[in-house]
């Protein structure tokens, strides 16, 4: 059977999923834990990933993450890569750690971001490590509601504001959320074509991406990109604040913190503004 096909463009939002080499364990103790949030930290930083979930298993890991840089690739290639690293070193092994190539699932965000949210927090319930999510310390639940989280760059704004209100009141309705997913159906019947978990409409768009020849994907970023002009010309120049956000951003001048600061958003809110504009084309 051929390998799908992996598809990378600005914006996209991507369920990953790594096995440990012969199904072993991939953390033997919480120090290995530890020191892969540490590595995903600084992937995150590093290649301007937004993690909006994650857990950590024994021998895998589930990552809900998004790619404002559409460079999902060579993110793995660090997180796995320099994991695999620490892991031997310091269980004085080497080899592989990980099982061949990581499973990504292109995710629509309007249909599926929270549902895979949920669905990740509750992997620890499902297999019978735990009673209740709240309990797993090895994924971004505990962080989402408030606690102090263990990974530095976790983004758990954009899951609480589908939620609405004031923080306290989206936690209430996420934690009540997640509690009422227990008994949910997988959402894996309903992936398409291995690679899309969303609509049809959603799975076609995927599909133009791969089927337009034309599109400069190979040529480099910094080669693509006009000339940045200021935040203020976008501003000015700009039909609406999104266009003028969309355009900053693609000037490759500008980033999503530095734009956030600019029109008084939160980066989650310029990230989801650029992905959603970046779905359409």
């Amino acid at each position: 059977m051929a390998r799908p096909l992996r598809l990378e463009f600005a914006g996209a939002l991507y369920h990953v999923t790594s096995r440990g080499n012969r199904r072993d364990l991939i953390y033997e103790a919480d120090e290995d834990r530890h020191a892969f949030l540490a590595v995903l930290d600084d992937v995150d930083e590093t290649f301007n990933w937004v993690c909006h979930a994650y857990c950590l298993m024994g021998n895998h890991y589930h990552l809900l993450i998004e790619t404002p840089d559409g460079n999902l690739s060579k993110g793995m290639r660090h997180l796995n890569g320099v994991y695999t690293q620490v892991f031997n070193r310091h269980h004085r092994r080497v080899g592989h750690v990980f099982q061949g190539r990581y499973k990504a699932i292109l995710v629509d965000r309007e249909e599926y971001l929270l549902e895979l949210a949920r669905y990740i927090v509750l992997n620890p319930v499902r297999a019978g490590l735990v009673r209740d999510a709240l309990d797993w310390p090895w994924s971004s639940y505990r962080a989402t509601l408030g606690y102090k989280s263990k990974l530095k760059t976790l983004h758990a704004d954009a899951v609480l504001a589908v939620f609405g209100g004031t923080r306290r009141a989206a936690v209430r309705r996420y934690e009540r959320f997640v509690s009422e997913g227990r008994n949910q159906p997988s959402p894996w019947g309903e992936l398409k074509n291995q690679v899309y978990l969303g609509s049809e409409s959603f799975v076609n768009e995927m599909q133009s991406h791969i089927e337009r020849p034309d599109e400069l994907t190979e040529v480099p970023a910094a080669q693509r990109r006009p000339t940045a002009r200021s935040l203020m010309f976008y501003a000015e120049t700009e039909g609406s604040r999104d266009e003028a956000i969309v355009r900053a951003y693609a000037s490759g001048g500008h980033s999503m913190k530095e734009i956030g600061q600019f029109f008084g958003l939160h980066y989650s809110r310029i990230s989801r503004i650029i992905g959603k504009a970046n779905g359409k084309t």
